[in-house]
């Protein structure tokens, strides 16, 4: 008997009305990538190690999934790395390839690739799939699309105040009211680790941080004792815990803890002039916060920082985020090139559209005409109908055999097909076509030389 076929946890087959949805969405995020400048490239799914692994930290280095060497690839290894049984030193010896695990890292190695034909600044977006061996669950698959938007070459915070606008825009587009952009700033995070007397532990210092929303105040306090932070250092950050007022008024507390960082201070003037560019230029439904404990565990961000929030009454991760990665770049050969993206998580974003049921009624109608088929002749006389409509844009087909026409109708109900066609003997010797609405059960004669009488009634 044969076994019952499955795929791997984390991953999914996608329905056509599921694709029609995602397409909805995408289409979207893609009219306002054009919009606001950017230009479409694509790389491959998989990268040489090399240009993965060390870009992520340690926790994102273990859960890029790695691609085995073709052929006999145990022969190539000695006896002694095989017997002693360490991944570590295994590993580099039977795979040199790996899935990507986010867009961000192959953008910038292809950036350093094909300098010399891109101008700058250079603004690209990029939908694709990426990997991450990570624990599935709600909103997280281990295969999952993300899209981007980067701009490398230029500096400015403007190009911060634009991803803000760019993410109000397609949310404004979707309809998805009360979304959270929450804002920090690498140099504030490492400002507040000289203060508190951790510099040194500023990776470990930040990725606890980062999991306050996930493990609790004191989860994230226990983690740093682990790490090796001290309670004094521990008992400094404490304030950061409970700021409050406006995003104004944080950033002058900010100020006032920093006072004796050099890199702390100017992160806050940095997020300063985004808050005040954006409250001048407005946004249309998202929220911009300030959020001193967001960290997101990447190593490559060293300004801004961004994560969007779905609304309040949905329970589900973030849907969006990225930051300034001023030196991403200088680990493929390429200094002194600024960057800065963000990405949307379209697995997300869809689970919250679905759950506030915001897609359009009409999303799933992936057929507005069905003729139905009476036989050989009317069949050739609905197809001749059929082209026309297509012509002038109609979604329109013909059941494919004369079965019985309840069959026919059932299939049609089934596709959500708001208009059925019949043409039958005597529709075909008047040379007309009959048009049932599927919805009130109505019906209409057109003349089969004058079909456009009936597009302009659609």
């Amino acid at each position: 008997m044969a076994q019952k076929p499955s795929i791997p946890k984390g991953t999914r087959d996608f329905s056509p009305n599921e694709v029609i949805k995602r397409n909805y969405i995408t289409g979207i995020i893609q009219k306002h990538f054009q919009v606001f400048g950017f230009q479409p490239i694509e790389t491959p799914s998989f990268e040489n190690s090399e240009t993965l692994l060390g870009k992520y930290g340690d926790e994102g280095d273990r859960l890029i999934f790695k691609i085995l060497n073709s052929g006999d690839f145990i022969s190539k290894v000695d006896d002694y790395t095989y017997s002693s049984k360490d991944s570590t030193s295994l590993g580099p010896k039977i795979t040199e390839k790996a899935l990507r695990y986010d867009l961000t890292v192959p953008f910038a190695r292809y950036v350093v690739m094909h300098r010399n034909e891109i101008e700058f600044p250079f603004k690209r977006y990029q939908i694709q799939p990426v990997w991450r061996a990570d624990r599935p669950q709600k909103g997280r698959f281990r295969e999952f699309y993300q899209c981007d938007a980067d701009v490398v070459g230029a500096n400015s915070l403007l190009q911060e105040v634009e991803f803000i606008q760019l993410y109000d825009a397609v949310f404004s587009d979707l309809k998805l009211q009360g979304v959270t952009i929450k804002l920090n700033n690498r140099k504030i995070l490492s400002g507040i680790s000289e203060v508190i007397g951790a510099k040194h532990l500023l990776v470990d210092f930040t990725v606890a941080l980062d999991k306050l929303d996930k493990i609790g105040r004191e989860g994230v306090e226990k983690e740093m004792l682990n790490k090796g932070i001290s309670e004094a250092a521990i008992e400094k950050v404490a304030p950061l815990f409970s700021l409050s007022g406006t995003n104004l008024e944080q950033l002058d507390a900010l100020g006032l803890m920093l006072k004796t960082s050099e890199e702390g201070s100017a992160g806050v003037e940095d997020l300063r002039f985004i808050v005040q560019t954006v409250e001048q230029l407005g946004l249309e439904v998202a929220k911009l916060e300030i959020d001193v404990t967001l960290a997101r565990g990447l190593n490559y961000y060293t300004g801004a920082i961004f994560e969007v929030s779905a609304p309040k009454n949905i329970n589900m991760g973030s849907i969006g985020g990225g930051g300034r990665y001023d030196d991403l770049t200088g680990i493929f050969g390429l200094n002194d090139v600024s960057g800065v993206g963000i990405s949307f998580g379209l697995d997300r974003i869809y689970l919250v559209l679905e759950e506030l049921e915001l897609f359009p009624e009409s999303i799933e109608q992936s057929l507005e005409v069905l003729c139905l088929n009476f036989g050989e002749k009317e069949a050739l006389a609905s197809l001749k109908l059929i082209s026309t409509l297509r012509k002038a844009g109609v979604k329109a087909d013909l059941y494919p055999s004369d079965a019985k026409i309840q069959k026919q109708f059932k299939y049609a109900n089934n596709r959500k097909v708001p208009y059925v066609i019949l043409i039958g003997a005597e529709e075909l010797a008047k040379n007309t076509f009959v048009v049932k609405n599927m919805m009130d059960g109505g019906q209409k004669s057109f003349d089969l030389e004058r079909p456009e009488e009936f597009v302009q009634d659609l």
